[in-house]
């Protein structure tokens, strides 16, 4: 089996983990976790999102975390440019104090984007389904409308040299329709790539694909694209996540997005449970040897950390057994 020998992870934790959450979680914690997830060798972080604060009052915040994050990466580099005295707001002018880390936001809209780019991101998001029905409910507009919006967004980004990646939500199976035919996902797929979208990204948004469905899916997705501009993101509502995440393996996939602790789920799909969770993907890729960069036991500390915040245990099963001495 010719596995590729390293990937790159996406962990979208404190976007795709956090979102869901009711309660609110203080701006410092949040960027708290990011630093912890950085410090263990995550290189791409989605942190956040800037959607309106009605839509998912836990990001209401967006702006905030990167301003904190921008003054703490600043304070611990170099001096602070003039004008920068405290935390918001930072200046657009000032660069990008982000270092080699790739912190990036999901951006819904053309106002969405403005608010990142005031902030200094350099790599966004953004986010149409495969199902016309899911799409409705999630963005209020057909896929082809949310494409079409995606496009001044698209455009804008370039002109600023941001990148822009690509979620396509329901690649597999819908709430509300059921199965979606491949051919749905190639096609949106094309679409979003003929806008110039970078990379994109097909999710298992209610967790009900397994193996099958994955080779099904990707012998057509990698029949028309490059294997490096295709991403997946499982959810592990029944626990097929991993076993999804190697059969993309197989078939020469390199990019997962997971969240740490299994934090996440859905907010627009019914009975969506959360990502697959980070440990559990580098245990797995690292007894396979395949490298991911990514230290092991300072990803958990991270996750134990937002265990605490949060007041209760988070699913992921790497997690938990390393919290039995005898496991």
């Amino acid at each position: 089996m010719n596995y590729p020998d390293s990937v790159r992870i996406i962990e979208v934790g404190p976007r795709d983990g956090l979102q869901n959450i009711k309660e609110p979680i203080e701006t410092k914690h949040k960027v708290s976790y990011i630093e912890m997830l950085a410090q263990a060798g995550c290189r791409d972080i989605e942190i956040t999102a800037f959607v309106h604060p009605k839509l998912i009052p836990q990001l209401s915040d967006s702006v905030e975390v990167c301003n904190l994050l921008h003054r703490k990466q600043a304070e611990s580099q170099r001096p602070l440019p003039a004008g920068i005295n405290s935390v918001p707001p930072v200046p657009t002018n000032v660069g990008n104090y982000f270092g080699d880390i790739n912190y990036s936001a999901l951006v819904p809209n053309i106002k969405g984007l403005e608010r990142a780019i005031e902030c200094g991101i350099k790599d966004v998001a953004v986010f149409t389904a495969a199902s016309e029905t899911f799409n409705q409910k999630n963005t209020n507009t057909s896929i082809d409308g949310s494409i079409e919006r995606f496009r001044e967004v698209v455009n804008l980004a370039r002109s600023n040299n941001i990148k822009v990646r690509g979620y396509i939500s329901t690649a597999f199976y819908c709430p509300f329709e059921g199965r979606i035919s491949p051919d749905k996902v190639v096609d949106v797929s094309a679409k979003l790539f003929d806008l110039g979208i970078s990379e994109v990204s097909l999710g298992d948004t209610i967790g009900a694909a397994v193996p099958t469905d994955v080779e099904k899916l990707l012998e057509q997705v990698l029949a028309r694209f490059e294997t490096n501009t295709i991403a997946l993101h499982m959810h592990d509502t029944r626990g097929t996540a991993l076993a999804n995440v190697v059969q993309g393996l197989r078939m020469g996939m390199s990019i997962f997005d997971t969240s740490a602790g299994g934090l996440g789920g859905c907010p627009f799909a019914p009975g969506a449970a959360g990502n697959l969770a980070t440990e559990d993907l580098v245990y797995t890729l690292e007894k396979m040897d395949i490298k991911t960069g990514i230290d092991l036991e300072k990803l958990s500390q991270a996750s134990r950390f937002m265990e605490n915040i949060l007041g209760y245990s988070l699913p992921s099963r790497y997690l938990h057994a390393s919290k039995c001495a005898k496991c």
